[in-house]
């Protein structure tokens, strides 16, 4: 995955909460992440654990002895070239693209696309659907329309679960989450979240979109362009990249995490598919690139 080195960046859609505080309140629901949301609720179901006890809860947490805030993304994430180098400024590279692509999207179609901001965290923090701390992982919380990413938890996703990590199965990530947020300003997950689990379950296909639309955005990305600049940011995706994603949706597929964390699939309680519906569903997306390729109620 390569970025243009001379194409300029937007750190102002990142608000860089590493290092400590929190903003927001509330207590909503959130949407479970492409990865990390899964592995929270996969062993909340497990063990009996409660959202409040995984870190969603009402009280806002302590800030760290000595916190500071987290590094100067306006200074340090300026081009492309910073984003070919560092981890921090290539996902202020991708949710810049991401987020220009579904400008683009929503104006073809006669809609406006509602930007959202990505919080970078690595302490608890306050968010309109509760605290949440990194062990919950990549999440789209609907109630303050942003999505909230600990930078720390790819290394989680391939120590952890095995998957072949890069920075390419990092985009797929934070793809999935911009696609729980397109959901959200299409009015799908008011209309779907009904707290039911199961293989055939609209959690289930909530999440299979959510990937479908990660996928969209990928078949998109080297030909999308800043609005302003007109300026390609991602410069070229290879097969690699695309092993990676596809590697990354099937290391968290239920049956996957399942059997890793108890030794047994229980379809029943699956939330967010299996690996292979997961590698299906951004296949189809990054296949067609066309929104009409991602319904997954029908």
């Amino acid at each position: 995955m390569q970025f243009d080195d001379d194409a300029p960046l937007d750190p102002s859609e990142v608000e860089d909460q590493r290092g400590g505080g929190s903003s927001g309140g509330g207590r909503g629901r959130m949407v479970g992440g492409g990865i990390a949301g899964l592995i929270v609720v996969v062993v909340g179901l497990i063990f009996g654990i409660s959202p409040d006890q995984l870190g969603l809860s009402d009280d806002p947490p302590a800030r760290a002895p000595g916190a500071t805030s987290g590094p100067n993304l306006a200074a340090g994430c300026r081009t492309g070239a910073d984003a070919n180098t560092r981890q921090d400024c290539r996902m202020v590279a991708v949710i810049n693209n991401v987020q220009d692509y579904w400008t683009a999207e929503f104006r073809r179609r006669g809609a406006v696309y509602r930007p959202a901001p990505t919080v970078f965290f690595d302490q608890p923090v306050r968010t309109g659907c509760g605290v949440a701390d990194p062990s919950s992982g990549p999440f789209y919380c609907p109630e303050d329309g942003k999505v909230y990413l600990d930078l720390d938890f790819f290394a989680t996703l391939s120590r952890r679960f095995g998957a072949e990590g890069g920075p390419f199965a990092e985009s797929y990530v934070v793809a999935h989450e911009y696609g729980h947020h397109v959901q959200d300003l299409a009015g799908t997950l008011a209309s779907t979240q009904d707290r039911r689990t199961g293989a055939n379950s609209n959690s289930v296909r909530v999440e299979l979109q959510a990937d479908c639309y990660a996928g969209v955005w990928a078949h998109h990305a080297t030909t999308t362009r800043d609005a302003t600049t007109g300026s390609a940011l991602i410069t070229g995706l290879t097969d690699t990249d695309i092993r990676q994603g596809l590697d990354a949706a099937a290391a968290v597929g239920d049956d996957a995490i399942q059997s890793r964390v108890q030794g047994r699939v229980d379809p029943d309680s699956w939330t967010h598919g299996s690996s292979a519906q997961r590698q299906q569903w951004f296949g189809a997306g990054l296949r067609s690139g066309d929104l009409k390729d991602c319904d997954t109620f029908r």
